[in-house]
């Protein structure tokens, strides 16, 4: 950054760090990208985004950074934070539309009835029948404790794996490398794998209860 940079990406804490301390001028920026605004926002990131961009905005002026918003849902509250720092005539590029069919048409759902004591045995028949023994399985869980019981439970007899908030980075991506190529079958995540994996081989995705 003392050399100079065309562009910076970082979380939003990070930043502020480095704005506070001298290390980073923002006055000059000419574009401004949020990412997954909504769940961005939603944890608490806000105040700490709008102590970033007020180095950059001047109140109604023209010459503020172009500003790019990207959400995969829009609650209404996504479209007043948009108000807030966007030009008053930006424009909102919608690409999915008032289609009631969101999810790929090449996806079979289906949902099982269970008592959450049995919810292991379940699971673990479940990906023995639609997973087979070469193909991949995600399950989500809401809870860590729930991920790290359900990737030790005898039920699921695969080779089996956590991933959550408490696992160190450095071990997340080495888990998540061993999945991309197969070292293990079974990837047991709370809603930290949902966003950005891209892993082609997965032939099953369980939510072990409804997402929220």
């Amino acid at each position: 950054m003392r050399s100079g940079i065309d562009i910076l990406v970082g979380t939003p804490g990070r930043i502020k760090d480095h704005l506070q301390s001298g290390n980073l001028d923002l006055t000059k920026v000419k574009h401004v990208v949020l990412d997954e605004v909504d769940q961005m926002l939603d944890m608490g990131f806000a105040e700490q985004v709008e102590d970033i961009l007020q180095v950059a905005y001047k109140k109604d002026s023209e010459d503020n950074p172009q500003t790019l918003l990207f959400s995969a849902t829009c609650p209404h509250w996504v479209y007043d934070v948009a108000k807030k720092y966007m030009k008053s005539k930006y424009e909102q590029v919608d690409l999915i539309g008032k289609r009631t069919q969101k999810a790929a048409t090449t996806v079979e759902h289906l949902a099982i009835e269970c008592h959450w004591s049995q919810r292991a045995a379940v699971i673990g028949d479940v990906i023995q029948v639609y997973s087979g023994s070469y193909g991949r399985t995600i399950v989500f869980c809401e809870t860590k404790r729930e991920a790290n019981e359900l990737a030790l439970n005898a039920s699921i007899k695969q080779d089996c794996q956590s991933l959550h908030g408490d696992i160190p980075q450095k071990q997340r991506e080495i888990t998540l490398k061993g999945f991309r190529n197969g070292s293990f079958k079974v990837l047991v995540a709370t809603n930290v794998a949902a966003r950005g994996l891209d892993i082609p081989e997965v032939d099953l995705v369980v939510q072990s209860s409804p997402p929220k």
